[in-house]
């Protein structure tokens, strides 16, 4: 087993209790680095809404992704962390958490569970990809260089995003030169790069803009964003940015479109600006008419120049606030990556057709998930799915 996030973990469970020896090798010097880091924040495991419409969150990757989904589904991962001792609770927005948040806990009980289960860490190895007659390649702590013909190979080495954790995608190369084919790897999840005035990053950024609404072509997602000296980065934007990337890539250009009232229909903005401003400065007037902050009525006049005078268009502008988009962050800021090794190489169990005995777990596969659960979820789902693959494959009673 190669990779210790939590595709890799998942498979060691598998495997150990099905009775395999385990030994995971990992490149960092403790395991899960990024999921630690992800439970920072609120550890969100996975989503309670209906599967049909879980899956769905997986576009193009969907049909591929609903068995593999269904074999592992959310509430078996509630479940499991239940068998670690760590209850999970449903939050507001469908959410699902552990119920004290934190990942470090949960991965606590993981570890001493697998260790019961005889499961061997192997930390600071690199894969290295393999020999021509498949034995398998490792670089050790000290720079030696291993060999090792194990009965099957899991494969877990995550994506590319936050490579200072661990997932740099260096295992690209390995797997092309064995003839398999991939998406390129790409940013996911990430901010959106705008190129602001002086004045606006000096003055807003680190400043949430609360309640809004985002829209790129076709697409939308609601809920607060915050000003960077770079650009937008939030939980909207990130929904939007394989949107974004892909339309830079494809058309050279792209542009979001902010609602900054979204609860408000156009023309109700249009009647509340058609009240007598008085001596009112225009930004007091839109302050006190529509409630709009600060930072709000600065990101009106950041993209729009000298706002206009008639209320149905100045009501048109603050529903349509358009934000010219020069990029996404790369993979050192992205929360995940899309692409990966394409799911035509791969048979149901998750083995690589053309290397029998090679499995393939978590963000190497080539989906794109948003925020919200369904990364994890994921990882989860296909590291079960890979584990029991592998377990069969050594004719093991998983």
């Amino acid at each position: 087993m190669i990779g210790a996030g939590p595709a890799g973990l998942i498979v060691a469970d598998v495997l150990s209790r099905a009775g395999a020896r385990v030994t995971v090798f990992d490149h960092r010097p403790s395991p899960a680095r990024k999921f630690l880091m992800a439970g920072r924040g609120g550890l969100n495991l996975t989503h309670s809404e209906p599967l049909e419409l879980f899956l769905t969150r997986y576009g193009a990757a969907a049909t591929r992704l609903e068995p593999i989904i269904r074999a592992f589904p959310p509430e078996r991962v509630r479940e499991f962390c239940a068998e670690l001792g760590e209850e999970t609770f449903v939050g507001s927005s469908g959410r699902v958490f552990p119920k004290n948040f934190k990942a470090s806990p949960l991965l606590r009980a993981w570890l001493a569970r697998l260790a019961a289960q005889g499961v061997a860490f192997e930390t600071r190895h690199d894969f290295e990809g393999f020999a021509s007659d498949g034995t398998l390649k490792l670089r050790g702590p000290l720079g030696e260089k291993i060999t090792l013909s194990p009965g099957a190979v899991v494969l877990a080495l995550g994506g590319a995003s936050w490579p200072r954790l661990g997932s740099d995608g260096g295992w690209t190369g390995a797997l092309a030169s064995l003839g398999v084919a991939m998406t390129p790897l790409a940013p996911a999840n990430c901010g959106a790069v705008i190129r602001w005035s002086e004045y606006f990053r000096s003055n807003f950024e680190g400043q949430p803009i609360k309640t809004i609404r985002l829209t790129h072509e076709l697409h939308k997602a609601r809920g607060d964003v915050v000003v960077t000296r770079r650009g937008l980065e939030g939980g909207p934007v990130y929904a939007l940015a394989s949107g974004l990337r892909e339309a830079l890539r494809r058309d050279g250009t792209a542009t979001l479109l902010l609602d900054l009232r979204p609860d408000a229909p156009e023309a109700e903005l249009s009647r509340k600006l058609e009240r007598e401003r008085g001596k009112q400065s225009l930004s007091t007037f839109l302050r006190k008419s529509l409630g709009l902050a600060k930072i709000d009525i600065a990101l009106l006049h950041e993209t729009s120049g000298a706002l206009p005078n008639r209320p149905d268009a100045l009501a048109a502008r603050i529903k349509n606030l358009p934000l010219a988009i020069e990029g996404v962050a790369g993979f050192e800021r992205a929360i995940s990556t899309s692409g990966g090794v394409r799911f035509d190489e791969l048979d149901e169990t998750l083995m690589l057709k053309k290397h029998p005995g090679v499995f393939l777990a978590g963000e190497m596969l080539d989906f794109d998930a948003p925020t919200g659960g369904y990364l994890l979820q994921a990882a989860f789902s296909t590291g079960f799915v890979a584990g029991k693959g592998a377990a069969d494959f050594l004719k093991l009673g998983a």
